[in-house]
């Protein structure tokens, strides 16, 4: 059975901090596009995909330049849509509502916002389009359903990973009908 690497890198620090951004699209800062290039500098990929996000794409741009590639911009790559919060502080949200959501985003998705289970499906159909070694600059709630899709791993298991801004964490994926994969690397 051959495998492949999947090599997630979370984008770089972004230009507005401390707030919410789901489809919101600010900019990464150059010390985040700094971060993410030493990130990955000795990662071995042959494919590069990011989100469309700016705060992703920046980042995917320079590591492209870098090693003489084009990068592949795929929509499924990008953060959970926070709807009618996204962009605001935490703090300029109900309590209540929020802790509901961070303990059950599928049944308390944001008003206007995306489901957890959306979420996951379009991860899901990303992960199944990769088929050789792939670097893929995306998003902290995108990596945590990778993990949810390919381990199974609840709400209270995703959030015992910190995935901090340029972390990468890199999956070792069999496909098949039973696909298979491993964690193979964390590195914040």
């Amino acid at each position: 059975m051959t495998g492949f690497t999947l090599h997630l890198l979370r984008h770089g620090a972004p230009a507005l901090t401390g707030r919410m951004l789901g489809r919101t699209d600010c900019a990464e800062t150059a010390e985040g596009v700094a971060a993410c290039l030493d990130q990955t500098e000795e990662l071995d990929f042959a494919r590069l995909v990011s989100s469309p996000l700016r705060r992703a794409a920046a980042a995917a741009d320079a590591i492209a330049r870098r090693g003489g590639m084009t990068v592949t911009l795929d929509p499924r790559w990008r953060e959970i849509d926070f709807g009618d919060w996204d962009g605001l502080s935490s703090a300029d949200v109900d309590g209540d509502a929020l802790g509901r959501f961070w303990n059950d985003p599928d049944m308390h998705a944001p008003p206007g916002g995306e489901r957890w289970s959306t979420l996951t499906t379009r991860i899901a159909a990303a992960i199944d389009d990769i088929h050789e070694d792939t670097l893929v600059v995306t998003h902290g709630g995108a990596m945590r359903a990778t993990l949810a899709v390919l381990f199974g791993f609840g709400q209270a298991q995703l959030w015992a990973f910190d995935l901090p801004y340029a972390s990468v964490l890199s999956l070792r994926i069999w496909p098949g009908t039973l696909r298979q994969a491993q964690i193979i690397g964390l590195w914040p």
